[in-house]
């Protein structure tokens, strides 16, 4: 099987914050890291399902690759709250609206579905105490070559516990569920409380990356 051509990698996603994220993440790698925005600007957002983060990963990574016609590294990533038994999960970037993008969801901004999605959270979780407000930050990444073919996966976790008003929400450095969220062991300061290099150190989504960038430099190692 010959060497996929690695030297830039397109991150299927349009998220501003997700994007910041991973090309820090990757910076210094030897990988030029742009958008899907930046090569694909009209391509079509793929149907996602609903089966799980890795089953989601990999429609994106592998429909952007195809419209792209480069690797794709796609990232499906939620928050997991014990006492709701594992929600909002797979749905985390529209709980608030039972997974549907269309409707309400479509006329809000990023940061208004955020806010939407958080007030459900805790309202859910209303009069559940601090030791069962257990919760993780799952981020799984798949790595598509332009053929579509997957060539990678990795997966990333981030624990902690969802905190109780008025003690959150807090924080400004942080976008989705992280102004809620109590990173363990201390559960003194939220996810939105760290910052850039305390978060990729600790984060889901800095783990996920650092094994993913161990298979993409084996890749490029021959």
């Amino acid at each position: 099987m010959p060497t996929p051509d690695l030297s830039t990698i397109v991150l299927a996603t349009r998220n501003p914050g997700k994007i910041a994220e991973l090309r820090e993440l990757f910076a210094g790698a030897g990988v030029s890291v742009v958008g899907i925005d930046d090569v694909a600007p009209d391509a079509p957002e793929p149907e996602e399902g609903t089966a799980s983060f890795i089953e989601n990963a990999t429609i994106k990574a592998r429909a952007y690759a195809a419209a792209c016609g480069l690797p794709c590294l796609a990232d499906d990533s939620g928050l997991e709250i014990d006492a709701l038994d594992g929600a909002p999960g797979v749905i985390s970037s529209h709980y608030a609206f039972d997974g549907t993008t269309d409707g309400p969801a479509a006329a809000m901004t990023r940061a208004e579905r955020d806010a939407a999605n958080n007030e459900r959270v805790l309202r859910e979780l209303g009069g559940v105490p601090p030791e069962q407000r257990t919760a993780r930050f799952v981020c799984v990444m798949v790595l598509a070559g332009a053929d579509g073919a997957t060539l990678a996966q990795s997966r990333g976790t981030f624990e902690g516990r969802i905190g109780q008003p008025p003690d959150v929400p807090r924080g400004d450095n942080g976008f989705g569920y992280d102004p809620l969220f109590l990173a363990a062991p201390e559960f003194a300061r939220t996810g939105a409380e760290f910052t850039k290099d305390e978060k990729n150190a600790r984060s889901h989504r800095g783990a996920a990356s650092r094994a993913m960038l161990d298979q993409i430099r084996a890749f490029r190692n021959g």
